[in-house]
């Protein structure tokens, strides 16, 4: 059975960093290409960085900068970290697992439950 779950989450200042991580299991992890979304109210769901199986990267221009993705192959984990934290980055975070074909069709495609990230003073 699958499972992503993600942890890290919290209330933090503009300016801070926070740390999330997603521990996956029920998959071959070194397979899938894992990235992060996150949602705030009101919008849809958008993507913030990616993590190849080969370990290539690539964030959002809002975050560009900001934000680090890295995952640990050894550990079945994904990581994001957040640093410079504005307000605009609440949202609740979502971990994406997902395996393509050469052709770039999704074969598999799993979710985290989301945690949420508020970022106020």
């Amino acid at each position: 059975q699958v499972h992503l779950v993600e942890s890290g989450g919290g209330l933090v200042q503009p300016g801070g960093s926070l740390r999330l991580s997603c521990a996956a299991s029920g998959f071959t992890f070194s397979n899938y290409r894992m990235s992060w979304y996150r949602q705030a109210p009101g919008k849809e769901r958008e993507l913030v960085a990616v993590i190849t199986s080969a370990g290539d990267t690539n964030n959002a221009d809002s975050v560009k900068g900001r934000f680090t993705i890295s995952r640990d192959n050894a550990k079945n984990t994904v990581d994001l970290q957040m640093n410079s934290l504005k307000p605009e980055d609440t949202a609740v975070y979502y971990c994406n697992a997902r395996r393509i074909d050469i052709l770039g069709r999704i074969l598999n495609d799993y979710w985290g439950q989301g945690t949420q990230v508020t970022v106020s003073s």
